[in-house]
């Protein structure tokens, strides 16, 4: 606690008696549950009377227990985009009423209203987004306006995997990858042996004038595993392949050679087989453009202040990139592909020959179909097409008329989209309990005024989200003027994106109840968590209050 308030440490450790070390657990633990709880407070604070949202995930702690995370979503008093972890909770079951009753307890016991919800983010399992007894579904009956969104990363690492696996020399390539990459780091000797060939590549290629040299540049890297539940992962693997590729086919022709044992020398030479083959070389390359092209989506869902509307944004563009890929990319990828295969000594097969398939029959026994249309249209097309199919199925939220008439709000390209009626409909039909029948007949009129003043006004020139937009109606104290019109902005910026913050949430889980700390007790786990997690917070709390409170729960044991 002294890294991250200096006070504490001052005053309680340095000034106290020096008879009185406070050191003891049960003492550490009184502090720490003070820390903990004046950060609550100060989020609670933060949100106020605001429309919230909570967005919810579970997962397993290091003795194996159910543990669910509650995170808030919610636009603070200067128009900023909050997400604030504020408890974790031990579930004896995952079932929906189970989930319920414990949110309902935790916001229950810090006066955050079930009413005052604007928004619901989770996963895409049934339990939560059940239609009928999902745990979405038990909280709309309470809270009609408490508006469902599935996560947006889930649904693009559904939407990007369901892809792969439906294309079978995709589902290959990334079985034949995580074994090549496997074999190599298995071993710290392998690794050493693969930087030691990766130096000699790279001097080589800055004495050809092949790399540049500079400041930064030529490092020595890594071969990076992809993980099962960040797509992004998936494509660092596959920038590192191509980085180190060279120094990949080196070492493993040195295991082939020098390999320990026949099954070590085997497996080497089949991955080597596989990375010197023209498929494995043009999917790599192919899935490095898809990837780098939704590699952006991936990581801006990971944000915590991304808007809704502006994440669908990102969704089109991706869509608009990957047509425009398959329309017009596919004679440039090629062209790439063969010159790295002639670099590397890889035999290019003949464009206009014909493709003989797995079943040993030639395609002039099936048709004619040439190597050419084999990678351009059962490869390329296939993949790419399989990837909008799923981006459309699993992202068709831009139809929802929230959405559509949310977007009316939106500042880029000079307020291009801004409808007085799509925003009298928003809030007329989507959040009637926030705006009475008077508040709407003014809602109109700030309209026709905001129309003409903010729209023109050059502070608001270039915007591109909502989010700046909301600060900046805070800064100028045109939200006070406006302020049914901000009311409806924070309504809609409340609404979830992701759940990457509950994930966050895990990661530091792992840090805080780790093997050797897995008796930890549950109250005392997520205290640690809510100070670990909300460090700038933390910073901010008065050391004398935390004092103060602390000797008189002190002298309140003493006289009983």
């Amino acid at each position: 606690m002294g890294r991250l308030n200096v006070d504490i440490d001052d005053v309680v450790l340095e000034k106290a008696p020096k008879n009185a070390k406070y050191t003891s657990p049960t003492i550490q633990k009184e502090i720490l549950h003070i820390l903990a709880n004046k950060v609550r407070k100060k989020i609670c604070e933060e949100v106020r009377d605001a429309k919230f949202c909570i967005l919810v995930d579970e997962a397993k702690d290091a003795s194996n227990k159910e543990q669910m995370a509650i995170v808030l979503r919610f636009v603070d008093i200067q128009g900023f985009v909050r997400e604030r972890f504020f408890s974790i909770v031990h579930v004896s079951d995952t079932t929906s009423s189970t989930l319920k009753k414990e949110i309902c307890d935790v916001l229950a016991r810090y006066n955050l209203h079930i009413f005052n919800m604007r928004g619901q983010g989770y996963d895409g399992a049934s339990n939560m987004r059940g239609a009928w007894n999902g745990l979405q579904a038990l909280f709309l009956r309470d809270c009609p306006y408490a508006y469902y969104v599935h996560c947006f990363a889930h649904r693009l690492q559904l939407a990007l995997v369901a892809a792969a696996g439906n294309e079978i020399s995709i589902w290959l390539f990334f079985s034949k990858l995580t074994t090549i990459i496997n074999l190599i780091c298995a071993s710290p000797k392998r690794h050493t042996e693969l930087h030691y060939a990766q130096a000699i590549e790279i001097a080589h290629m800055v004495a050809t004038g092949e790399r540049e040299t500079g400041r930064g540049a030529n490092q020595i890297g890594n071969l990076h595993r992809s993980g099962t539940t960040r797509w992004s992962s998936h494509f660092d693997s596959i920038c590192s392949l191509i980085d180190m590729y060279g120094a990949t086919t080196t070492m493993l022709e040195s295991m082939v050679q020098e390999g320990s044992s026949n099954s070590i020398r085997g497996e080497a030479g089949g991955c080597l087989i596989v990375m010197k083959s023209f498929e494995f070389i043009f999917i790599l390359y192919l899935m490095h453009k898809i990837m780098g092209i939704t590699d952006l989506l991936c990581r801006a869902l990971q944000q915590k202040s991304l808007d809704i509307l502006n994440a669908m944004d990102l969704v089109s563009t991706t869509k608009v990139l990957l047509q425009t890929l398959r329309d017009a990319g596919f004679d440039l990828l090629l062209a790439n592909v063969q010159f790295v295969c002639t670099k590397y000594e890889i035999d290019i097969p003949h464009m206009n020959a014909s493709y003989k398939k797995a079943t040993g029959r030639s395609c002039q026994q099936q048709g004619s179909v040439t190597v050419y249309q084999h990678y351009h249209y059962d490869i390329f097309n296939s993949t790419i097409d399989f990837q909008l199919e799923e981006l459309n199925s699993r992202f068709s939220d831009g139809t929802v008329e929230l959405l559509v008439l949310s977007s009316a709000l939106e500042p880029k390209d000079n307020f291009k989209s801004f409808k007085v009626d799509a925003i009298y409909k928003l809030a007329e039909k989507f959040y009637p309990e926030d705006f009475n029948e008077q508040e709407m007949y003014y809602l109109r009129s700030q309209l026709e005024h905001y129309q003409i003043d903010v729209i023109h006004h050059e502070s608001f020139q270039n915007m591109s989200t909502i989010s700046k937009l909301c600060r900046g109606l805070a800064e100028t104290n045109k939200s006070q003027h406006y302020h049914l019109i901000d009311r409806l902005i924070r309504l809609v910026l409340t609404l979830p994106i992701s759940t990457a913050t509950t994930e966050r949430t895990f990661s530091a889980m792992k840090h805080v109840k780790t093997v050797l700390r897995n008796k930890m007790e549950e109250e005392f786990l997520t205290d640690s968590m809510m100070i670990y997690i909300e460090r700038e917070l933390v910073e901010d709390i008065d050391s004398d209050s935390i004092i103060d409170e602390f000797y008189s729960i002190k002298h309140r044991r003493v006289q009983l």
